[in-house]
């Protein structure tokens, strides 16, 4: 009598031990094949095979992946069905089994089958972690390569302004980031520099600081003012439909003219830049003049002129820098203020960078205040300074 012929009424307590040995190493040699392979498709490919040649089934058929060996009906709403679940309950797949003429199964197709879906669900599982942990990997590598292109659209060097210093620092909290910064030196001599901030963090943020950056370099050679500039790059934002208005882009932009000494500001909705003077008077916060880039049509913005004098001092900056935190307690903006103010690069010892110094320390003081926490995030900023005469002896 084979294994398919066993009378029903018989359970492996009452089978002679001889018996009961074919039965388990049959089943041992078909959970050995099922997890032979990681593949997912090999693994239920397998199974089927298995159920169909060890039981002389008709067919074998895994829904809802579709991995039919032998013959299944097209709608098997009759035949045998053993579900395949994860360890915490999740059903994974469902194998359904056609057996010859429709007949029933026998004690020990039932129990061979439940035992060869119990197998079939452990290495289906592990063959989805498998493939997670490959699309992760994936994922990483890609999103590596993404931080590195995206850091090689930073400004790599600094221009050199006589009587100036001047450095950009720029850290994402993720792999990339929304935060973008620039230097640009214009036709008339004169430096076009830009500290931006997309709304929203990651790859999508990414994608928009990208298309900013296009935007603004093409922008930024034309002699345009910086309403003009301000206003071009908010229309052509807005423009760009929906999705790219809910990634609005606040933004400030300076102009410096080296030659008289005078800073232009416009402020598009972002942290108000810090003017620290070198005669003590109170620092000096450039506010916003008008919404975020991108956020609504029209957009016009107002421009600040400031002096700068030997030894003043500025800072732009992203939210990133003000929106760290120790436990409950945010750095703010007014540390971040005071920070800045108490630096005093151009007068340390062998001071020759000080912006690129000013901001060594405030990222110091940044990291000492959050104790080595995560980074909540992007933090990136421009520091400017006009240097002294003993300052340009240094140098």
């Amino acid at each position: 009598m084979s294994l398919t012929e066993q009378p029903d009424t018989l359970d492996n307590s009452s089978l002679p031990l001889a018996e009961q040995v074919i039965r388990l190493q049959a089943l041992l040699e078909a959970s050995r094949a099922v997890h032979s392979t990681i593949e997912l498709t090999d693994v239920l490919r397998q199974s089927a095979t298995i159920a169909v040649r060890e039981l002389e089934m008709e067919g074998a058929l895994f829904t809802p992946q579709g991995i039919i060996y032998g013959a299944v009906p097209e709608e098997p709403t009759d035949c045998p069905r053993f579900e395949l679940l994860s360890r915490d309950g999740k059903v994974l797949s469902e194998l359904i089994v056609a057996a010859p003429q429709g007949r029933p199964l026998t004690l020990y197709e039932q129990d061979f089958l439940e035992g060869l879906a119990l197998q079939a669900a452990v290495a289906v599982e592990n063959a989805l972690n498998h493939e997670r942990h490959v699309e992760y990997a994936r994922l990483a590598q890609d999103l590596d390569a993404a931080r590195a292109i995206q850091q090689s659209l930073l400004p790599q060097a600094m221009p050199s302004i006589p009587g100036y210093s001047v450095a950009a620092r720029s850290r994402a909290c993720y792999q990339v980031g929304g935060d973008y910064l620039d230097v640009v030196t214009e036709p008339d001599g004169s430096h076009l520099m830009v500290v931006a901030d997309v709304a929203g963090k990651g790859l999508a943020s990414a994608l928009v600081c990208t298309a900013f950056r296009s935007a603004f370099r093409a922008l930024a050679r034309q002699s345009l003012t910086l309403r003009e500039l301000a206003g071009r790059l908010s229309q052509q934002h807005w423009e760009e439909g929906s999705e790219a208005r809910r990634r609005y882009v606040t933004a400030v932009f300076l102009r410096l003219d080296p030659v008289s000494s005078e800073l232009e500001v416009v402020n598009a909705g972002h942290n108000p830049a810090f003017l620290v003077s070198s005669n003590g008077q109170p620092i000096r916060l450039i506010e916003a003049s008008g919404t975020p880039l991108g956020m609504l049509p029209g957009a016009r913005y107002s421009v600040e002129r400031v002096p700068i004098e030997p030894g003043d001092r500025v800072l732009l900056y992203t939210d990133g820098l003000t929106e760290v935190f120790r436990g409950d307690e945010e750095f703010g903006q007014q540390r971040l203020m005071d920070s800045f103010r108490s630096l005093d690069p151009l007068v340390s010892p062998g001071s020759e960078r000080p912006a690129e110094q000013t901001l060594d320390r405030l990222w110091t003081t940044l990291d000492t205040f959050t104790g080595g926490a995560p980074q909540q995030d992007d933090m990136s900023a421009i520091a400017l300074c006009r240097l002294t005469s003993k300052s340009k002896e240094k140098a």
